[in-house]
């Protein structure tokens, strides 16, 4: 999983307006994540935080698909507010990796 990560950093998280909120993404991470031990997030100056996800569905043919209703890929702020983003990945091996993003660079239009 963290080559694949490693490979797609660009894209562990976006942006969408949506419905007058600002939508930060996670589904890049969160498809993978049964092979990650954590993920914390920051929104502009926020300090780390952990990104609240389903567990693994290890007896099913699909582990990390995503079907749980409460816990959604995704998390709302107000419109416009978020302006950066950071993340850290950490790995079982105890190895960690991390992205910083700007609005503009994650923005979905």
């Amino acid at each position: 999983v963290k080559p694949i990560l490693s490979a797609t950093r660009a894209n562990w998280v976006a942006v969408r307006e949506y419905n007058g909120q600002d939508l930060l993404y996670f589904t890049n991470l969160l498809g993978w994540r049964c092979g990650v031990e954590s993920i914390r997030f920051a929104v502009n100056d926020d300090a780390l935080a952990p990104l609240e996800h389903e567990p693994c569905h290890e007896d099913e043919a699909n582990p990390n698909a995503i079907h749980a209703e409460d816990i959604l890929p995704y998390l709302a702020f107000p419109l416009g507010s978020v302006e950066k983003v950071q993340v850290e990945v950490a790995f079982p091996d105890g190895s960690s990796s991390t992205g910083e993003y700007t609005r503009k660079a994650v923005m979905i239009r």
